[in-house]
């Protein structure tokens, strides 16, 4: 960014031709006293002032009003023109005054209508303004030789204000063209000069004034670019008041000004001493001063008066009972800001009396002007060292105040902020002062960039709502959240961090439940499983915006990735667990679906076989036997004991169940017959050898057949 701006340097170039000393035709009455003026006494007549007596007042105005709201650092080079160039001061800042310019003009007098207008111009005056643009003002040198290694920094720009009396459009093109011709020369010249600058932008502004009741020969454009260096505008204005009222408004635009009006301003009156009225007065300031009103909307804008032409506008502000001193003023308003002054009209009885009342040590306050509802106190006048102040005065909550509640939800709905933990943030980073030591120079870092960078690694992984993280919540981590935020880790740091790494491994052997946050959510929250998969995503994401730190920071986020991952066989066997229970409860599904429709078909044939078994139970309950005798034939075995067989498919019928029971049972009690075995058609096959040996083979009732 290229510093000093165009308002740092502003060269003045007032025409001191004889065309000057015609009179602008605007009457001052001298003689104000018609009442008591006694008989016989001849009023004075009116005068009028020259063209020149209005250009050196009206630019007097605006470097006053310069002066007043800039005491520093915005310079100003007045220059006369004629038949020479005529330099009344320099650019040094104890040449920065009204006074001395006031002086310099006195000692250079009106113009001489009898000198040859063929020898004066105004273009004397121009030449040397660029000329003076292009010197080095002490701040410029002092910038440069603190920016050795970056002057370029430094920029040259400037603004030539020029009030005369053009003859034409033309007349003004020829003066443009004539300056940056000039800029053009002069730039060279301080290419290769260490006491000059060459200039990089410059603005020339060209007031024509000619007298009231004529036509002016040169019309108004605004702003244009004549050239990438030289930018121009012109101003045809009548001489008098409206000259006054256009170097008022430019100053405003030149220097980011604004203008506010106090109104209901109690005076006593200088003849009726026991009567006061009430009366305004305009004051000029920084524009910053109605920054909170251009942020609210809330401006009371008045149009200026016909005495301004209605070219301006002002702020409205009501004059309050003011405070006995300034201190008491200054201590009981929380101030944002204090701006310098200066009345528009300095030499008014309203601006006079306001000023003095000020400086005598008073204070003032002032208040928007309000239809309805209270009274609104936004700015306060007071005085500091002989200067005038305008303070703007917070109206809205103040800072010193006590903040609101964290539980009113102050910046949404969110209440669940991490006050605790963020109090004790702010313990382990508070600065204290370091004494300058050849110790803290050999460390390297100076203390402050090293408070800078240990508190953007405490804040490189920050949540700041309770809902929003896990590891944060839980005691089990805070040794390793409170290491792996330092710069390098010892070899014990290294022990601790993975001992709290072992210590989570443990609680989710265990299926410990962990803090998380159901805000926002339906029901209990997501499952265990996912709540350690939450929670060993964010310790990851925790422990690699540390990693960069040291080769320790890797090894802890090794041994995080090396535990929360699973082995490939305890993977697999969990998803095809996985899978088998969505297959069985896929399989549970359509059989419960199949075995509704089949149910009823079979329950009426079933009835019979379940009254059967139950009434055989019954039976063999009343057998008693001792321990030692075996188990009775007739005894049936129990409904627990019934198995179904491995390769069943699909519903079983209680038919099957107790026929399989039966089978069960029989063969717990002795060896199978082998006949009923080697059985055909359900019928046993007697003396099955017997045709091996005779060769004949046997009917059924035991009679040889060859």
């Amino acid at each position: 960014m290229k510093m000093f701006s165009v308002s740092h340097k502003t060269a003045f170039v007032v025409d001191h031709c004889p065309y000057m000393a015609e009179s602008c035709r605007q009457q001052v009455e001298c003689d104000v006293l018609t009442k008591s003026r006694g008989q016989g006494m001849i009023p004075l007549a009116p005068v009028s002032k020259s063209l020149w007596t209005c250009a050196v007042e009206c630019s007097m105005e605006y470097c006053r009003i310069l002066y007043d709201v800039y005491p520093l650092k915005k310079l100003i080079n007045y220059i006369v023109s004629d038949s020479e160039f005529h330099i009344l001061n320099s650019w040094r800042q104890e040449d920065q005054s009204t006074h001395e310019l006031m002086s310099a003009l006195a000692a250079v007098g009106p113009p001489n209508p009898q000198e040859d207008p063929e020898c004066c111009s105004v273009l004397h005056g121009l030449v040397a303004a660029v000329e003076s643009l292009c010197k080095i003002t002490e701040y410029q040198h002092e910038a440069r030789t603190t920016l050795m290694d970056t002057a370029d920094r430094v920029a040259n720009r400037g603004r030539i204000i020029c009030l005369t009396n053009a003859k034409s459009d033309t007349h003004v093109r020829m003066l443009e063209d004539c300056v940056q011709e000039t800029i053009l020369e002069q730039n060279k010249m301080a290419a290769g000069s260490d006491r000059l600058m060459p200039i990089q932008q410059c603005e020339l502004v060209l007031v024509h004034i000619f007298p009231q009741g004529e036509d002016t020969l040169v019309s108004d454009r605004p702003k244009k670019e004549v050239s990438s260096l030289l930018t121009s505008e012109v101003h045809s204005v009548r001489a008098g008041r409206h000259l006054a009222t256009k170097l008022n408004i430019l100053v405003q635009q030149h220097f980011d000004l604004a203008s506010t009006t106090i109104t209901n301003i109690p005076m006593k009156e200088e003849q009726h001493a026991n009567t006061s009225a009430n009366y305004d007065v305009e004051l000029l300031h920084h524009r910053d001063a109605h920054l909170e009103f251009f942020k609210s909307g809330d401006l009371h804008m008045a149009g200026s008066t016909s005495r301004d032409s209605g070219l301006k506008e002002t702020v409205t502000l009501k004059w309050c009972t003011p405070r006995t001193n300034s201190v008491g003023g200054s201590e009981l308003h929380y101030c944002t800001g204090a701006y310098r002054i200066s009345p528009t009209d300095v030499n008014s009885r309203p601006s006079s009396c306001l000023t003095n009342f000020l400086l005598n040590g008073r204070s003032v306050l002032l208040e928007q002007p309000r239809k309805s509802g209270s009274k609104v106190i936004s700015h306060m006048l007071s005085s500091h060292g002989g200067e005038i102040f305008l303070h703007v005065l917070n109206s809205t909550r103040s800072t010193l105040e006590d903040p609101p509640s964290i539980s009113e939800g102050c910046g949404g709905r969110v209440t669940d902020y991490r006050i605790t933990d963020f109090g004790e943030f702010m313990r382990e980073n508070r600065l204290t002062p370091v004494p300058e030591s050849p110790d803290t120079e050999a460390s390297g870092k100076p203390p402050a960039e090293r408070a800078k960078a240990q508190l953007e690694r405490y804040t490189r992984y920050w949540p700041m709502i309770i809902s929003q993280t896990t590891i944060f919540n839980m005691q089990a981590v805070v040794p390793l959240a409170n290491l792996i935020v330092k710069e390098s880790l010892s070899e014990e740091d290294l022990l601790t961090c993975q001992k709290t790494v072992y210590n989570l491994v443990d609680m989710e052997r265990k299926n410990d439940p962990l803090p998380i946050s159901t805000v926002g959510s339906r029901g209990k929250g997501p499952k265990r499983d996912e709540q350690y998969r939450i929670m060993w995503n964010e310790l990851e994401t925790l422990v690699k915006t540390h990693v960069a730190g040291s080769e320790r920071h890797q090894r802890v986020l090794d041994c995080i990735i090396a535990c929360r991952s699973k082995p490939p066989e305890e993977e697999e066997r969990k998803k095809r667990g996985r899978k088998r229970e969505d297959k069985e409860d896929k399989a549970e599904k359509s059989i419960n679906k199949d075995s509704e429709d089949k149910s009823w078909q079979e329950s009426e044939r079933l009835k019979g076989v379940v009254e059967r078994v139950k009434e055989e139970q019954g039976e063999s309950e009343v057998i008693k036997d001792s321990p030692d005798s075996p188990e009775p034939l007739n005894k049936k075995p129990r409904l627990e004991e019934i198995q179904l067989p491995e390769k069943a498919k699909g519903p079983v019928s209680l038919l099957t169940m107790w026929t399989n029971r039966i089978t069960v049972a029989n063969s717990r009690k002795h060896q199978e017959f082998a006949g009923r075995i080697s059985s055909v058609n359900n019928k046993a096959e007697l003396y099955q050898h017997l045709k091996d040996e005779n060769g004949m083979d046997l009917h059924e009732n035991g009679k040889a057949t060859r």
